[in-house]
């Protein structure tokens, strides 16, 4: 019977993470140093008592070594009247100091447990007692030994969970107030190593319905451009997963404009003659990606396009919206989704649901332009697999600014200036329509300034119908316009120059780095103006720095609480309690290499190896 599942412990990893509160040192003192804080357990026979507003002090004496000491209770309750009587011979635990020619001990408490270290765990479910007895049967270095821990490692835990073998480490962790140093640094590695040897766990592995080995190679070459080194490797490494019984898991990040489209086209050439889909997240989208399919694919690759209440036509390439999802799709041995953090798990399950043939599985590709930091790459390519597309076709011109209302004449002449040069504007605003809780002007309120003052200004918004016309028509004869930031989603407009987001401190930095990669997508001159009532946001000052999204993404990482960015890493719903992502990289890297080695070595972690808990 497991004797720690009252308190949610069913492992010894999680035994290792229920860490102690504090200790209380009841070893016996055998000498006092006047000189230092003596911390322990000292019998002492109670003398006189003396009330001072809500102060009480106890002269007692302590006779194993001819001493008196002044006791000190601040805000007494009742109880310490009862416990300390005059004559009465007790023990007494603290910290004892020489002060003003007398020892002095403040608060100190009553041990029955003489001569021993108690560990305090913060619940009430099983008596402390039991758990001190335990915790020291199930953590010791033969169980540590279990779990494939290096010595220091296990030696700091041992310490933790037996503080009577190293009395400096209770000194410290009471001056610290809680855990430090490597014994801290161990905790971390034990929390990240448990996470990612259970991401592990979880990693499935199915027969795929289709090994996909085409001929993409020629399509390359038919290309009016040279990939860039990233494109290459990466789809060279999709060939190889792609050409496997076993089914592929892969997550494509790239940066804002860095020619995944090409990509996901390269794929559909690998899996030829057999069939591709893509998912993507709007009509507008969708659009796009069949026209630049239309534009690249060799002519005799039949082309779909799903979208609405569209039927589905016999295709080699299929790209629809979340109407899929209703429709009766099989026969496609590639499954790909386009911005895949638009759609949740289960929208994608339910496509690949439908492509599963007798418990085979479609080759399943996403594809995201929001990268995530380093090291959240690192631990959640422990359930999928990474690739990633850093270089940029072109090298983007953006001018980023914050601007205040201070500067809106400057703004307005820019504007000005960009639309006679036929180029658009977007302005972002943060809401629909007016609010008392937030300092800037919604839609409603700024749109008719803009028109105005201006021709040709198109509005729309998050819950608007037609928006995906809005913006189509915008494309084609647009000089400003007006939306809220619906807009991030990859939305191609080859003439639009000038970003400006109002309220941007408002906005995440993955937010912010979408927005403004709305600009400059084919190579032009690009304007971001982040416009703020706080200037001093030092947050937009390092986000104005740089353009790049991986850099953006630790920027994300370095501002943001971990635990929040991770909500789990993604999809464990877990959060780190002493693992800082964005500060402890080295852990992470060492706990993921030690899964590695420990994977191939012993085939799998059993995070159940336990016995006597």
């Amino acid at each position: 019977m497991n004797r720690l599942a009252k308190i949610g412990i069913n492992n010894l990893f999680e035994a290792i993470l229920y860490i102690p509160k504090s200790y209380t040192n009841s070893i016996n003192i055998n000498s006092l140093d006047k000189n230092i804080i003596n911390e322990g357990s000292i019998k002492v026979i109670i003398n006189s008592k003396t009330k001072l507003g809500k102060t009480l002090k106890f002269q007692a004496y302590m006779p194993d070594f001819g001493e008196f000491l002044e006791i000190i209770i601040f805000n007494p309750k009742p109880y310490h009247n009862k416990i300390f009587i005059q004559n009465k011979e007790l023990y007494i635990t603290g910290k004892f100091e020489y002060k003003y020619r007398i020892w002095t001990i403040i608060q100190p408490k009553i041990t029955k447990n003489i001569n021993s270290i108690t560990m305090n765990f913060n619940t009430t479910k099983i008596q402390n007692n039991n758990l001190n007895k335990i915790f020291r049967e199930v953590i010791s270095k033969e169980s540590l030994n279990t779990i494939n821990l290096d010595a220091q490692t296990i030696e700091s835990i041992f310490t933790i969970f037996h503080p009577e073998s190293n009395i400096q480490y209770l000194n410290e962790f009471q001056e610290n107030n809680g855990l430090f140093g490597k014994y801290l640094e161990a905790i971390k590695f034990i929390e990240i190593y448990y996470h990612i040897s259970s991401l592990r766990k979880k990693r499935y592995y199915f027969e795929s319905t289709s090994i996909l080995d085409g001929n993409y190679k020629e399509f390359i070459k038919s290309l009016p451009f040279t990939l860039t080194n990233d494109q290459t490797k990466c789809i060279d490494y999709l060939s190889k997963k792609l050409n496997s019984h076993i089914a592929t898991r892969c997550v494509v990040m790239g940066d804002v404009g860095c020619g995944k489209t090409i990509v996901i086209l390269a794929c559909v050439m690998m899996a030829y003659p057999k069939k591709s889909i893509l998912l993507a997240p709007t009509t507008i989208l969708a659009n796009q990606l069949y026209n630049e399919a239309i534009k690249f694919l060799p002519k005799h690759i039949s082309i779909g396009l799903a979208i609405k209440d569209n039927k589905i036509v016999e295709c080699d390439f299929l790209i629809g919206t979340h109407s899929l999802l209703y429709k009766n799709l099989s026969s496609f041995s590639l499954f790909m989704t386009d911005e895949q953090h638009r759609f949740g798990t289960n929208q994608r399950f339910t496509i690949e649901k439908m492509l599963e043939i007798e418990g085979k599985k479609p080759h399943s590709i996403q594809f995201s332009a929001t990268p995530i930091p380093r090291t959240m790459a690192l631990i959640e390519s422990n359930i999928v697999d990474f690739c990633t597309i850093k270089n940029l076709p072109f090298k983007k011109d953006i001018t980023s600014q914050i601007i205040t209302r201070n500067h809106f004449n400057m703004l307005l002449e820019h504007i000005r200036k960009e639309i006679k040069n036929n180029m658009q504007i977007a302005i972002i605003y943060p809401l629909v329509e007016q609010s008392n809780t937030i300092a800037y002007q919604s839609i409603e309120e700024g749109l008719p300034f803009w028109q105005k003052n201006f021709d040709n200004v198109y509005s729309t918004h998050g819950k608007d119908r037609n928006k995906e016309d809005v913006i189509e028509a915008f494309r084609e004869k647009g000089d400003i316009l007006i939306a809220t930031t619906l807009f991030e989603v990859g939305i191609s407009l080859p003439r639009l120059s000038t970003i400006v987001i109002v309220g941007a401190e408002r906005l995440g930095f993955a937010t912010l780095h979408q927005l403004r990669g709305r600009v400059s997508r084919n190579g032009s001159k690009g304007y971001c103006f982040l416009y703020t009532n706080d200037i001093k946001k030092e947050r937009l000052n390092d986000f104005i720095k740089t353009t790049n999204g991986f850099e953006i993404a630790e920027l994300d990482l370095k501002y943001r609480d971990s635990g929040d960015i991770l909500k789990g890493v993604r999809q464990s719903g877990m959060r780190f309690k002493y693992l800082d992502i964005a500060k402890d990289k080295e852990i992470i890297q060492k706990a993921n290499k030690m899964v590695e080695n420990t994977i191939s070595k012993y085939s799998y972690i059993n995070c159940n190896n336990l016995t006597n808990i």
